[in-house]
């Protein structure tokens, strides 16, 4: 500011008095400004500091997938996205998100190398996972001289299986987004394993369906509870394949089945808390000796119970027999 001009308005204030003084005031303000007093535009007044610019960390992990289970044919695979994931995507599909960022995803008996997950972060950027699946050895046997009708279902019969398979495909089609799978699952039922997931038996040369389950083989009324919380999507006693059927939805694409039961014990649309007896084991249906049939589904894929993790040893009982499947 030019020293000059300030002493001549001192003393011009001097002379015209407070109407000099409002005029002072504005040449001080004007002055200010041009020796950069006040920050233009800042909104800031001359006193205040600029505030410090705020560096990002560049040391900060990289978003990444954390997978909780093994990766093999027939999984359950539980997992959880990086951080910041706004849209998941498994294989092509898009996969339901827990609050904290956890999915769950079920792998098919033959499924061979690797499947993608791919993570829409909230900035717009992708973190992609691929999942290695390990293979498994399953049990595949031949048996030769069988008469057809054990071998092809009767036409009488394939009448009645296409309205079950109606009920069953229906129970599953609207599945909640409950998240009671995060929790481990415990066995249904005690007994002895008669039956594991993924053998196969091929009769007169036609190979049959793999068997999607597990089988506890013990003495008809042995209870049958939830092995996790979940909501009741079909009861049945009668089913031609089978029998006595349960189908519980434990949220985000995830089936339990009940199958060969002598008892249900609860209906469609019932709320079951895990370890909640829901049935009792039998030999209705499709079996040759009692013992209850554990199925699992993630959607259309059958997966192995066993996989669950965290599932607990199976509990044995005494009066457990050795056979009986389906």
């Amino acid at each position: 500011m030019n020293t000059g001009r300030s002493l001549r308005a001192v003393r011009w204030v001097t002379k015209a008095g407070p109407t000099g003084a409002r005029h002072l005031r504005v040449l001080a303000v004007a002055a200010a400004v041009a020796a950069g007093v006040v920050l233009a535009g800042s909104g800031a007044r001359a006193d205040e500091a600029l505030p410090e610019r705020v560096q990002p960390d560049r040391n900060l992990p990289a978003p990444e997938f954390r997978i909780e289970s093994p990766v093999s044919q027939g999984a359950v695979v539980i997992g959880r996205a990086p951080q910041g994931t706004a849209r998941l995507v498994f294989d092509g599909k898009d996969l339901p998100l827990t609050a904290d960022g956890r999915f769950v995803i079920g792998l098919h008996r033959d499924a061979t190398g690797e499947v993608p997950l791919i993570a829409h972060l909230a900035d717009g950027t992708k973190v992609e996972h691929r999942l290695a699946i390990s293979p498994r050895t399953f049990n595949i046997q031949r048996v030769n001289g069988l008469p057809p009708k054990t071998v092809q279902m009767p036409p009488e019969m394939l009448a009645r299986r296409q309205e079950e398979l109606r009920q069953i495909t229906a129970a599953r089609a609207a599945p909640s987004l409950e998240t009671h799978w995060t929790r481990p699952f415990i066995w249904p039922a005690s007994g002895r394993i008669s039956g594991v997931y993924g053998s196969q038996r091929i009769r007169n040369g036609v190979p049959g369906s793999p068997h999607y389950g597990v089988d506890i083989a013990n003495k008809i009324g042995t209870p049958v509870v939830a092995p996790a919380s979940g909501i009741i999507r079909l009861a049945v006693t009668d089913f031609t394949l089978e029998g006595g059927l349960i189908i519980i939805d434990h949220g985000f694409n995830l089936f339990s089945s009940m199958l060969h039961l002598s008892r249900v014990d609860v209906k469609p649309g019932d709320i079951v808390i895990q370890g909640q007896q829901i049935g009792a084991i039998g030999a209705t249906g499709r079996a040759t000796g009692p013992h209850l049939h554990w199925g699992l589904r993630w959607g259309d894929v059958h997966v192995d119970p066993t996989t669950l993790p965290g599932l607990p040893p199976l509990p044995e009982s005494a009066a457990a027999p050795v056979s009986g499947s389906n």
